[in-house]
């Protein structure tokens, strides 16, 4: 270790600590490390490795620092984020530093970088003054495997550290094997200046990317999607990864679907945040491997995919036993279980969709709560957030697939791109081929926003492959690399897209929650040609005799033809018009968008249009 890093450490770090550094040789860490504490000013640095000691150190120190407080199940514990400003992430204030001769594309949020540097680091200095620093080694993706990325966090939170491990494998080992490597990510985050144990100066929260040295910095947030940096921050500094190695970082679940025989089948999904993503992922009799982040690389010609975390950071609304019965029973058993931005009562988390009447007083992220209570803006304060959330570690789950931590992934049967759409598309639908899919679903990803972004609900947004709020290249380069990574495939996944949100002329919803284990089904038929399938302007569509039999199968329900027509009947208006909506998106916003993009929509327009002339605006499926 240089002297000057040993000096710098030597006043901050107690022996067994420094001991855990000094065995790391890596000259990058050592800069970086002391570099953090010399601008955040701790008063004492503790540096944990992959030991169980050290683990539930952080989970202590959470609770005595007063950022997790104990629930009445045995291992559960709350934290609350400032109202109403830190319970989702804030992509206003998270931005790529941008080089001079650089640019990402107007469609990415960016700041010059050395404007931004300048700025993030003056909220950082001196913020952890009065405070300790954690050093914490983790790894994304299995460990000992050609998916591995060595990661190290750097937070005055142990909150957020405690959630990491919850949510990531330990990388302090690995990192021993690292030597002088530099290919690895760095995060530093502080709370900054807590009020209540709350973050408070939210006009000065930043999250931003210096994606030329693979360091993020998150300041004055504690919301975990903001400061958790191994989350959606590494994603955005993997997809460049991906870009520059050729493969594929995506944000899709894993998930094993059983056929007949014993078969598996395994399916990625891409879903924005709220709309089916994880309780696609934990479909009762199916089996998770991940329900948020997926790596792919191409390995002997085949597609195969790795889950890059082992916790879930998931929406704990409407989670109820019959909805989520899995997770219920892990947030309702003893274990370990972070709960946030839920209402407390006598001990016990209360949330919206629990499937039961919440109190009428207790404790949240205002304090103490009451119905009617109203904040300094004159608007009513809800007991629950609907963003709330839950942090568990996947090895909870009784339903995890055995390949969670196989070093080269699982086999890619089926990919799946799902939103919320309630006039537009059908229930579930295949591509005609991994083009078609890449463009037509993947590149065409509307949906309807949610609580789990700050800003205006319910408003159709444009959410390329559920990945454009975490792109860290141009929205064309990614795209094509998409396209691309079929070429290396001997047999590419079949696409598909899935909306459970369609409604009818009433407004009420077409689907039942639990169709998807339908839907699943089928595509796992698909995926092994068993099953046949109608052809549509849009895709491939199931037929009545196969979802009759799937309805009956998979819930013991009956399902009408009637039902089947309302749900499969293509709304040729209404797709005409998301065309428009797309086309007109990659001609005006996207700079360099590849030729073959046009092409697809262009084809798809004219089908449409043909069904159009041939049998009007709205075509039952036994038309077609």
């Amino acid at each position: 270790m240089d002297a000057k890093y040993a000096k710098v450490f030597q006043a901050k770090l107690d022996a067994p600590s420094f001991a855990k550094l000094s065995a790391l040789n890596n000259d990058k860490l050592h800069a970086f490390v002391a570099d953090a504490v010399e601008l955040c000013q701790p008063d004492s640095v503790l540096v944990c490795g992959d030991d169980p000691a050290g683990i539930a150190l952080i989970r202590r120190l959470a609770v005595e620092n007063h950022e997790e407080a104990p629930l009445a199940t045995p291992g559960h514990t709350v934290h609350f984020d400032n109202y109403p400003d830190d319970q989702g992430r804030d992509k206003e204030v998270t931005k790529y530093l941008v080089p001079k001769d650089d640019t990402l594309g107007k469609n990415l949020n960016a700041i010059e970088r050395e404007a931004g540097l300048e700025e993030v680091r003056g909220f950082l200095r001196g913020a952890m003054k009065g405070r300790r620093m954690y050093v914490r080694f983790f790894c994304l993706g299995p460990t000992g495997s050609v998916f591995s990325i060595s990661c190290v966090q750097i937070t005055d939170s142990a909150y957020v550290a405690h959630s990491e491990d919850l949510l990531y494998r330990p990388g302090y080992e690995q990192f021993k094997k690292l030597g002088n490597e530099t290919n690895y990510f760095c995060f530093l985050h502080s709370a900054g200046r807590l009020v209540n144990n709350i973050s408070a100066d939210m006009d000065k929260k930043r999250i931003y990317i210096d994606y030329t040295r693979e360091v993020i910095y998150s300041v004055n947030t504690q919301y975990a999607g903001n400061t958790v940096g191994l989350k959606k921050l590494a994603l955005r500094l993997a997809i460049r990864k991906a870009d520059r190695e050729g493969w594929l970082a995506e944000h899709m679940f894993v998930m094993g679907v059983a056929g007949p025989k014993d078969r598996v089948t395994y399916f990625t999904g891409a879903y924005p945040s709220a709309c089916g993503k994880t309780s696609t992922a934990m479909i009762p009799g199916e089996r998770i491997v991940g329900d948020d982040l997926a790596y792919f690389r191409a390995i002997d010609g085949q597609a195969r995919a790795v889950n890059v975390e082992v916790g879930i950071f998931g929406i704990i609304t409407d989670v109820n036993p019959q909805g989520d019965p899995v997770i219920h029973k892990v947030l309702t058993s003893p274990g370990e279980v972070i709960f946030s931005n839920v209402l407390v009562k006598d001990g016990k988390p209360y949330w919206f969709g629990m499937g039961q009447e919440l109190p009428k007083e207790g404790v949240n992220f205002v304090g103490q709560w009451h119905i009617g209570k109203i904040d300094m803006t004159g608007n009513e304060i809800p007991p629950a957030h609907k963003n709330a959330r839950y942090t568990i570690s996947l090895r909870a789950l009784a339903n995890l697939d055995k390949q969670l931590d196989n070093p080269n992934g699982v086999p890619v049967g089926g990919i799946i791109y799902g939103g919320r759409d309630s006039d537009t598309s059908v229930p579930v639908q295949q591509a005609f081929d991994w083009n078609h899919g890449i463009i037509a679903y993947g590149a065409s990803l509307e949906s309807e926003t949610t609580a789990a972004t700050l800003g205006a609900q319910g408003v159709r947004t444009f959410n390329l492959m559920s990945n454009l709020d975490f792109l860290a290249i141009p929205l064309s380069k990614y795209i094509r690399n998409n396209l691309d990574f079929a070429s290396s495939l001997q047999k590419p996944p079949l696409i598909f897209a899935a909306n459970y949100f369609l409604k009818g002329t009433d407004g009420k919803y077409l689907n039942g929650m639990r169709d998807k284990g339908v839907w699943v089904k089928w595509m796992e038929l698909r995926v092994h040609g068993e099953a046949e399938a109608i052809k549509a302007p849009t895709g491939m569509l199931p037929m009545y005799d196969d979802l009759k039999r799937l309805f009956k199968q998979v819930l013991n329900k009956d399902y009408s033809r009637e039902d089947y027509i309302r749900q499969f009947t293509i709304r040729v208006g209404e797709n005409l018009a998301k065309l428009e909506r797309i086309d007109r998106i990659y001609r005006q916003d996207v700079a360099d968008t590849p030729p073959v993009v046009m092409e697809v929509l262009a084809a798809q327009r004219k089908r449409l249009e043909a069904l159009r002339a041939a049998k009007g605006d709205y075509v039952s499926p036994l038309e077609l």
